[in-house]
């Protein structure tokens, strides 16, 4: 019989490269110096932004970018813009609202009133599509919207419903997909490049700073559609942010994810029901 030396495992551990522990003390001294956590998102990701970040900001490491960020608030600012590169689109994935059309609004309609979170907004491309979606289905004047990220630049964009023109083309044919039952001109103003969405539609939005690494719930939800969030999170961080939006909802509420995106192994899996597999629709089961 062979004997199994005791040591070998710890043998078989790969030491973290000198970039990765790089990562990990610039992490941690944000979270020390600013209160933003990003210490739980995914390492793949939070590298290739790092890395990009020192290109664009002419640094020579991320050690250097610590000493900066440390340093100068302003130099955060900027890596921050980096961290949280907003990617959206107006009615991204048109099944996604379409299954909310069809599945979610018939019971929306029998509450007298609603609140609705989009957590982790970015620009407010989900919010203007919701609200959109809502006013369509005669929910919107009843509707209470809470938009949030921890990007304060996105939140402004956010704020000001304007987009690039260029993209409206895009964003109608999701519309149309998605079950769109007016002319999508109806709801923007074109001006020089720009498209100035009707700010009606987030006449009762509350653009707001929250964090799901760090803070707590702040309402009682009947939807919450974080779409596109949690794929940049390592499981433990998952499972926060899932918990945050279970305690959140109200009974038998519902939760809206990207379509990479799953309460499968999550340690919520039981406690959400399916309601659309297909376009990450669920229904809060206790």
């Amino acid at each position: 019989m062979t004997k199994t030396d005791p040591a070998a495992p710890l043998q078989a551990l790969q030491p973290p490269s000198a970039t990765e522990i790089e990562l990990r003390l610039l992490m941690e001294a944000i979270y020390l110096k600013y209160s933003y956590d990003f210490r739980d998102y995914t390492g793949a990701s939070q590298k290739r932004r790092v890395l990009y970040a020192l290109g664009q900001l002419g640094l020579p490491s991320i050690s250097a970018l610590q000493e900066r960020v440390l340093r100068d608030a302003a130099v955060f600012a900027q890596l921050l813009q980096y961290l949280t590169i907003p990617v959206s689109e107006m009615f991204r994935d048109p099944a996604y609202f379409l299954a909310l059309r069809r599945q979610v609004v018939p019971v929306l309609h029998t509450y007298a009133s609603l609140t609705v979170w989009v957590a982790g907004c970015s620009t407010g491309e989900e919010v203007f599509s919701l609200a959109i979606l809502l006013r369509e289905e005669g929910l919107l004047e009843r509707t209470r919207i809470y938009a949030t990220d921890i990007n304060p630049a996105s939140l402004e964009k956010a704020r000001q419903g304007i987009f690039p023109l260029e993209s409206v083309r895009s964003y109608t044919a999701n519309y149309q997909r998605a079950g769109g039952q007016r002319a999508f001109s109806d709801y923007y103003t074109a001006a020089y490049d720009a498209a100035r969405f009707d700010p009606s539609l987030c006449a009762d939005v509350t653009f707001a700073d929250h964090s799901l690494a760090t803070d707590s719930v702040f309402a009682e939800t009947h939807l919450v559609s974080c779409r596109n969030v949690l794929i940049y999170f390592n499981r433990p961080l998952q499972d926060r942010a899932l918990g945050l939006f279970h305690e959140s909802l109200c009974h038998r509420g519902f939760l809206g994810l990207g379509a990479k995106e799953s309460i499968d192994f999550s340690g919520y899996a039981e406690r959400f029901e399916v309601l659309s597999r297909a376009e990450r629709v669920y229904r809060k089961a206790t």
